[in-house]
């Protein structure tokens, strides 16, 4: 970790991971906010915008330090990634710019409508700012993923006569196969963040006994949207997702499964741990002939192990591959399970007092941030040695004018105003669910009823 390369990585790492708690949340939340809007709109109740608005406050926080922590990354590409923006900016910076200056401001202006101008703008039109916030957040979303996409599969490029790479095509860089699928498992991550956190807090406030008819509406609504995403999660955007990986990236599906030597029929990993020096998965405990099912539709085909590959070919960090891919389908495995087992209990009308589920709920609201960061992971790693996938290597990126002293420096600033940060959200986002949806008002018998009955 002293050389330069390796500090780079892991400061860019480390604000990138933080960030991301941020806007996942929010893609999530946009579109159960329209949700919420919808059922207002449709049924009249006042009570469904009181919810709405309760969520657009902890959106309006998770925004603010989104967009905080969001400009530093920015600026890396210039102070920590200098080669890679003066090889491939005039690729990449085309989908950049796009997100900050059509998808950003649509979604910042909106949220501004959507949070202060209720009165102004009338029922109709505030469904509408709410509807233009998901799909500024939502396009925001798809153009950072283009560009990630871009860079596992570059297409649409060609080489300058100084070397830099320039764009030739803008719709395929807008249209790269792997941003489809890529967008689609993403945003189904970001919604189930979303669904977890509401159907979280719904839960606690039945647990709590207060504003339990809040916390009805917040469990439906999270449970009914997240029972869907979590489904899709699995097929068949991560099937698509895991095939891309299979015919383009072949050394990575090696190391993710821990599969060191070529085998027909081979086996999917469910547990083990990676020997790299042996060569070999210790522990195993495998699925017989899956791997292969999974990865090329028969049980007999041959998947290609990392010893068919050059060593200088493999990812460097197998064994955290290994592990963050395996986090991510474990938790993803738990998400439908609890999901379609709460959706059961709503169905037959026991969710409401089904402490154990509601306790579950609530246990269950870190993990999908765990399960994003774990996919990313899997994703960015998986991907090494490279930076551009099969055009230019991690290691010659960076900015070679700054030192791994000078990353250090920087690192260890951006962790402590982060730590502060951190602080400051969870102390805000606590406040908001102390205070309830709607502090001044308390529901009456007969609405607690009605709702009761939905």
């Amino acid at each position: 970790m002293g050389q330069a390369v390796d500090v780079h990585r892991l400061h860019f790492a480390f604000t990138i991971t933080f960030h991301y708690i941020f806007p996942q949340l929010t893609m999530g939340l946009a579109l159960l906010l329209v949700y919420l809007k919808t059922k207002a709109l449709r049924t009249g109740d006042e009570h469904y915008s009181r919810a709405a608005r309760f969520w657009a406050r902890i959106f309006g926080i998770n925004f603010a330090l989104g967009v905080v922590t969001g400009i530093p990354m920015e600026f890396q590409f210039g102070t920590n990634w200098a080669a890679f923006s003066k090889t491939a900016g005039g690729v990449i910076g085309q989908t950049l710019a796009m997100e900050g200056v059509f998808s950003f401001f649509l979604e910042s202006s909106f949220l501004g409508l959507f949070l202060f101008g209720e009165k102004k703008l009338g029922r109709m039109g505030h469904w509408w700012s709410a509807f233009l916030v998901f799909l500024g957040s939502w396009l925001s979303g798809y153009f950072i993923v283009a560009t990630d996409a871009w860079m596992q599969h570059p297409s649409g490029y060609r080489f300058g006569a100084n070397g830099a790479i320039e764009l030739s095509s803008f719709w395929d860089l807008l249209l790269n196969k792997w941003a489809l699928w890529q967008y689609a498992h993403t945003m189904l991550g970001a919604v189930q963040t979303g669904c977890f956190v509401m159907a979280g807090v719904g839960a606690f406030y039945l647990l709590t006994k207060r504003d339990e008819i809040y916390g009805r509406t917040f469990l439906r609504a999270g449970i009914l949207v997240g029972t869907v995403a979590a489904i899709l999660q699995l097929f068949p955007t991560g099937d698509m997702q895991g095939k891309l990986v299979a015919y383009h990236q072949q050394p990575t599906l090696a190391a993710m499964e821990g599969l060191f030597e070529s085998q027909e029929g081979a086996p999917l990993a469910i547990l083990g741990q990676p020997d790299v020096e042996k060569r070999k998965l210790d522990n195993p405990l495998e699925v017989p002939m899956m791997l292969s099912f999974l990865t090329y539709r028969q049980w007999r085909a041959n998947v290609k192990g990392l010893a068919d590959f050059p060593q200088t070919e493999w990812p460097d960090q197998i064994p955290l591959l290994y592990y963050s891919y395996h986090v991510m389908v474990g938790l993803g495995t738990i998400f439908i399970s609890v999901m379609v087992l709460a959706s059961l209990l709503l169905w037959r009308g026991k969710l409401y007092d089904s402490r154990w589920m509601l306790w579950m709920l609530m246990v269950c609201v870190p993990l999908p941030h765990i399960a994003n960061t774990a996919g990313w992971m899997t994703a960015e790693l998986g991907r090494q040695p490279w930076l551009i996938y099969g055009l230019m290597r991690t290691a010659s990126g960076i900015s070679p004018r700054v030192a791994a002293g000078n990353a250090w420096f920087t690192l260890i600033g951006f962790m402590g105003m982060y730590t502060v940060l951190a602080i400051l959200w969870l102390f805000l986002i606590y406040r908001e669910i102390a205070l309830g949806p709607d502090p001044g008002h308390r529901p009456t018998s007969e609405e607690a009823l009605v709702l009761a009955a939905e």
